[in-house]
């Protein structure tokens, strides 16, 4: 699919698309097999890579790499040109990836930044190459800690404008370790003006003080604008409770997001399973679920 008919398909599937956020630097959760594997056979229509440097890109589960040879393959600097689209080929999922707009030196922080790796950030290089290694889309946010700022998420889309393909969702999950709201009015009206193809706001009840009249008022505003809306569990929830991720994905459904994105810190990467097929039967009951699960991907 091109940006707009993969936009289409999600706008088309009326609130069911489920988004399964996972780290390649990890293990997989059962070594013969990716994350992303797992994630589709769970129920996952879209796949995002964290932690993926695409000046330098690698993951577990593929050509071989496991956590005895990462650093030596990667010091080697043996990369696999083909990795996105081979990956495609096991899944048969639009994937995509994180990429951080970092602050600059002197922005306020909550905590202690992190330094990440150039491959990371959100730079005219990294946009170049995750269009050459064949991303269906680029999710501009932030990890915890990286000092990722939503005046930065604003300039960063209209560089991804310039440079990438694909269809952008930019915001905030979290802080991002910013002394900063995690949403604004402004910051989302910047976003939209920019080009923002999918507004990325924190789910209902992952973020302390924004609750569902706030985010519906977002998913309107987006809906007006024809901008499609990403709900993000991206504060450690997806390890909570399966009761939890039911309650977290029908509040969010009721309020008109158009994805539900589930973070990674679960197991070895990634959503626990069992909650990512929670997520998957909630939002869209186990008809169309098994559907997801059961189906060839030569079909």
């Amino acid at each position: 699919m091109d940006p707009q008919e993969l936009k289409q398909a999600i706008l088309a599937s009326e609130g069911r698309t489920v988004c399964s956020e996972m780290v390649i630097v990890h293990e997989p959760v059962i070594h013969d097999v990716t994350n992303a594997e797992v994630a589709r056979a769970a129920g996952a229509d879209l796949i995002l890579l964290n932690l993926l440097d695409c000046l330098e890109p690698l993951i577990m589960g593929m050509d071989g790499v496991s956590f005895q040879n990462y650093a030596s393959i990667k010091e080697a600097k043996t990369f696999n040109k083909n990795l996105i689209r081979d990956l495609k080929k096991l899944v048969c999922r639009p994937i995509g990836v994180n990429l951080e707009p970092v602050a600059e030196e002197g922005t306020s922080m909550l905590e202690g930044r992190l330094e990440i790796p150039e491959g990371r950030k959100c730079t005219e290089a990294t946009l170049k190459a995750a269009n050459e290694l064949g991303f269906d889309f680029i999710c501009l946010t932030g990890n915890p800690g990286t000092g990722v700022s939503n005046q930065t998420i604003g300039e960063s889309i209209k560089l991804a404008k310039k440079y990438f393909s694909g269809l952008i969702i930019a915001g905030k999950m979290h802080s991002s370790g910013v002394n900063e709201p995690v949403v604004t009015k402004e910051a989302i009206e910047e976003f939209v003006e920019n080009g923002v193809d999918i507004l990325l706001v924190p789910a209902v009840g992952t973020v302390p003080g924004l609750g569902e009249t706030d985010l519906r008022e977002i998913v309107s505003f987006a809906k007006e604008k024809e901008i499609l809306t990403m709900s993000a569990i991206g504060t450690s929830q997806e390890s909570s409770r399966v009761e939890t991720i039911r309650q977290i994905a029908i509040e969010n459904k009721k309020i008109g997001v158009d994805i539900q994105h589930i973070g990674d810190s679960g197991y070895n990467g990634m959503a626990n399973v069992e909650n990512l097929f929670e997520m998957a039967i909630a939002i869209r009951g186990m008809r169309h679920t098994l559907s997801m699960i059961a189906r060839s991907i030569n079909r």
